[in-house]
């Protein structure tokens, strides 16, 4: 496994190096990075088509900042400063633990004190060119495209939030014995938990702008896939405990053309350091599980790229608000209720069942989806029935 960028890098290069970027992290930031082009691209088709309004605003641009900025700016890089120089005197120990680094009240005072006068330096040049110049009014025609990247971010907070809520529900004794650690951590992500938070964030969002939440949600349904499936590679490459159940069976035989790693997996070098010593291995993860399970974050990677590729391919067709939606609910239900088979999950029991909260959620999804899209179906029909008649 890989649970420093590095490691990867290094492996495939042969090199020998520490650039402490977590594995599981940077695949994080990717699955929003992919889902915000794949989201822009669709608002942009349908604003295109008519599917939601447009306005003409009027911006001010230019004249003068304020000394307020001046000193925002001079306290921001003075932070960065705090830590980045802390950062290359102790590099060791930020390439074993960045997060216990980044998380202390730790720093260098020089660092501080340089970025100070570097953030207030470069605002104040900036103040001084601005100072006799005007305010200029231009008139821009907006749309829901334009607020994106401030949707994408509260979306993000939202979603890593939610997730990490949803997960200490799933383990609530971990949570009392230690609720600091518990909700704290890096590690106990639920994809469920984030997409719910998430979608409540971009729901207030659509009401207040007046957008048809149905086709924003459309929108938004392809890119949400491609999200799940960028960053469960970061849980593949990561080790992050994510993985299946135990499979000591032997592989079949139509199946001999894959590699063994892909019908069962030990995880070695997981960043969990679960299971038990590898053998002359040294270093911060120098264990493998004892038995090999389904790698079914691998699984899920496959799944909701291709997912991905069919309601990419169908959304032009769709053209019903919610359709395409239903769609989302049905295949994103459907692929996360059949994995839980072969994972390892906290179970509950319920009137004599045992399901996961992911098998829970994805039961509901699916119900949900087969309604929406019957509805809307059936809506429009009887329309068009009603009309011709």
């Amino acid at each position: 496994m890989f649970p420093q960028f590095s490691d990867l890098i290094n492996a495939l290069l042969g090199t020998d190096f520490c650039l402490p970027i977590q594995t599981f992290g940077f695949f994080l930031v990717m699955a929003f990075v992919a889902a915000y082009f794949a989201f822009k691209s669709e608002l942009l088709r349908r604003t295109a088509l008519g599917r939601f309004p447009v306005k003409q605003q009027e911006f001010r641009e230019g004249g003068p900042i304020s000394i307020n900025e001046v000193l925002f700016s001079g306290i921001l890089w003075m932070v960065l400063g705090y830590k980045l120089l802390l950062v290359f005197t102790q590099n060791s120990l930020f390439c074993g633990s960045p997060q216990d680094v980044i998380l202390s009240l730790d720093g260098e005072p020089l660092g501080a004190v340089l970025g100070l006068l570097l953030g207030a330096g470069l605002k104040f040049i900036e103040y001084r060119k601005l100072k006799g110049k005007e305010v200029v009014v231009i008139t821009k025609t907006t749309g829901p495209v334009d607020s994106l990247g401030t949707v994408t971010g509260y979306a993000a907070i939202a979603g890593i939030l939610g997730a990490k809520l949803f997960h200490n529900l799933e383990d609530p004794t971990h949570l009392i014995e230690d609720p600091i650690g518990a909700l704290t951590s890096f590690d106990g992500l639920t994809f469920y938990g984030g997409l719910i938070c998430a979608a409540i964030v971009i729901l207030r969002y659509v009401r207040k702008n007046g957008y048809n939440i149905l086709e924003y949600v459309d929108a938004c349904a392809p890119a949400l896939m491609l999200a799940y499936g960028v960053g469960r590679i970061g849980c593949q490459l990561s080790g992050d405990g994510d993985w299946g159940i135990v499979n000591t069976a032997p592989k079949p035989s139509w199946l001999s053309f894959l590699p063994d790693w892909m019908w069962g997996f030990t995880y070695p070098h997981n960043v969990l350091n679960d299971g038990i010593p590898i053998p002359g291995c040294t270093g911060p993860h120098c264990f493998a599980l004892p038995d090999p399970v389904y790698p079914t974050p691998f699984y899920e990677v496959i799944a909701a790229l291709l997912l991905f590729g069919v309601l990419w391919s169908v959304r032009k067709r769709l053209n019903i608000a919610g359709q395409l939606t239903g769609v989302y609910l049905i295949l994103n239900g459907l692929e996360r209720f059949f994995v839980e088979k072969i994972r390892v999950n906290s179970e509950y029991s319920i009137f004599g069942f045992h399901p996961t909260q992911a098998e829970i959620i994805s039961f509901l999804m699916i119900i949900a989806g087969i309604y929406l899209f019957s509805l809307k179906t059936w809506v429009k029909k009887t329309s068009h029935a009603n009309s011709g008649s």
